[in-house]
């Protein structure tokens, strides 16, 4: 018994250190985001990250069209949310948010707000899929509500006028479009494999994200130079398998071997590693709403998944939408 618990503790602490690790992969996204920046557009970078994605997606869509091919209307209006919305809309507004916040020293603020999108994901899985949601959760939706009002306005009456407020706002609707994507995406799994999920949401995105690229009248010399260097390849090509890829591998692998309360604890990874990488390459400081409203928010989503540890109550929304940007 002693053998077997001292493996139980040393797989849940295995557990534990890879959710840390792929949260923390996350935490570096502004960096290279921004890197980027200087060379396309938001919706040039997203499209792009979804042309080399495309090299995983158009071959798993011919070998299981057999799961897509029956999938009603209902199944693609949820598709078409996820790609769309989750894959394409919250990622070019996440970027958005970090040129804006990079410009009025807010990216930890757009990097924060994203811890919304556990609670975003239950509220809509009652609203879509039915399930259950304890009277417990509205007054913990109302804090996050608080918290996430703190970290994009502060202590002061809302104003529009300031680049900060724009890129909170922003981060706003990425969370939500995630959150959102978590929801739909389960809905669509019912009838298709992960893989196969996965494969239509990138390859549904990208007929979109080339019509919004081709529409924004592209730099196509400037696009070209970018391309043309190797170090802007390299950083593409990160943004494509490691926050999209190689994160989720390991922050799932991870995920199955500890409970939901443990996970949120274990993805302070996550603020911790933006906090960090944002204060000493991108010279963002963090100021005392942000502290506040990140604790508040921080705090409602810990008790989500603690009610979550000891119920049914949503534990499976909980775990998936905490997966970062996985929709």
């Amino acid at each position: 018994m002693k053998d077997l618990s001292t493996l139980s503790r040393a797989s849940n602490q295995a557990s534990l250190w890879l959710i840390a690790c792929g949260a923390a992969l996350w935490g570096l996204d502004a960096l290279f985001i921004l890197a980027l920046q200087h060379w396309f557009t938001s919706i040039e970078i997203v499209c792009f990250e979804h042309v080399l994605l495309a090299l995983y997606a158009f071959p798993v869509l011919v070998r299981r069209r057999r799961e897509w091919l029956g999938l009603g209307a209902a199944d693609w209006l949820a598709v078409l949310f996820v790609a769309w919305g989750g894959s394409a809309v919250a990622s070019i507004l996440f970027n958005v948010g970090l040129a804006m916040g990079i410009r009025s020293d807010a990216v930890n603020e757009v990097l924060l707000l994203q811890k919304l999108q556990p609670v975003f994901a239950l509220l809509l899985a009652a609203v879509v899929l039915g399930e259950r949601v304890r009277r417990a959760y509205w007054p913990w939706f109302a804090v996050a509500l608080v918290g996430a009002y703190v970290l994009t306005f502060g202590f002061t009456w809302p104003s529009f006028s300031n680049a900060s407020a724009w890129a909170g706002l922003c981060a706003l609707g990425a969370a939500l479009l995630w959150g959102g994507s978590t929801v739909m995406g389960k809905r669509v799994m019912r009838k298709v494999s992960f893989p196969t999920m996965t494969a239509l949401r990138f390859g549904s995105a990208l007929p979109l994200l080339v019509a919004l690229t081709l529409l924004g009248h592209p730099n196509w010399s400037r696009v070209a130079d970018g391309l043309g260097h190797w170090a802007v390849m390299g950083n593409l090509m990160y943004q494509t398998v490691v926050p999209s890829l190689l994160s989720l591998l390991v922050y799932y692998r991870g995920l199955g071997g500890v409970k939901a309360s443990y996970a949120t604890l274990a993805e302070l990874a996550f603020p911790a590693t933006g906090l960090a990488v944002n204060a000493l390459f991108l010279h963002q400081t963090v100021h005392a709403a942000q502290w506040m409203g990140f604790a508040l928010v921080w705090i409602a989503v810990y008790a989500l998944s603690r009610m979550a540890d000891s119920s049914d109550f949503g534990e499976g929304r909980v775990r998936e939408a905490s997966a970062g940007t996985a929709a």
